[in-house]
């Protein structure tokens, strides 16, 4: 979600265990022979532990959570938002762009049905919710906007720009301990956005000031 009069697979591991049945045969001898200790069966081998690959994502979080300088941190997170566009899915994509098109024509109810068919199709893809969080925003509808906020940072806690739109709907709600909370998420993620960074101060300063 983009800011609100501010600012702008899965990897899974599968552990297949088998387990091996084997019997011993112990041929009867016509004579008494000393009893045989049977060797002790050997363990099977376990899987070595599958270690999930860093995806790039990460890296570009790291990198823009060390950033000071907020042009070098400005390209990061431009490089941050294309990745999360990417759904690796054709049809969603299609419809995230079906979507873009009837918003810029204003045609909002299609435009929510296509994200409403996304999130169905892809629940796990945080730009999906995001996007239709953005539009429900701008519709008028702060509570819905908030549940899809829920989403997108339930599958990325990480999405800057759903915290800034989190902070920008608490704010306007008049929770500011809370918007301010939002915002102190949001600058552990991007730490060099100056707009963010003031509209914490500011907000911090208008908190202290009630309480005096």
């Amino acid at each position: 979600m983009r800011y609100f009069r501010l600012s702008p697979v899965i990897l899974s591991s599968l552990f297949l265990s088998l387990a091996t049945l084997g019997g011993t045969a112990f041929a009867q001898s016509p004579s008494p022979q000393p009893p045989v200790t049977p060797a002790p069966a050997s363990t099977p081998a376990q899987p070595a532990p599958v270690v999930a690959a860093a995806k790039p994502i990460d890296s570009l979080f790291e990198a823009l959570k060390r950033e000071r300088n907020p042009e070098k941190a400005r390209d990061i997170a431009s490089q941050i938002a294309i990745n999360l566009n990417e759904s690796g899915s054709p049809t969603v994509d299609l419809l995230m762009q079906w979507a873009a098109t009837a918003i810029k024509e204003k045609r909002n109810p299609a435009a929510l049905d296509f994200l409403d068919q996304v999130t169905i199709l892809d629940p796990i893809y945080p730009e999906g919710w995001n996007r239709r969080a953005t539009l429900h925003y701008t519709m008028g509808d702060s509570r819905k906007a908030m549940a899809d906020i829920a989403e997108v940072l339930k599958y990325e806690p990480r999405h800057f720009g759903a915290l800034a739109g989190m902070a920008g709907i608490l704010m306007e709600s008049g929770k500011d301990d809370l918007a301010l909370k939002a915002w102190e998420r949001y600058l552990d993620v991007y730490p060099a956005d100056r707009k963010a960074q003031k509209a914490a101060a500011d907000l911090s300063e208008k908190i202290a000031g009630n309480r005096t």
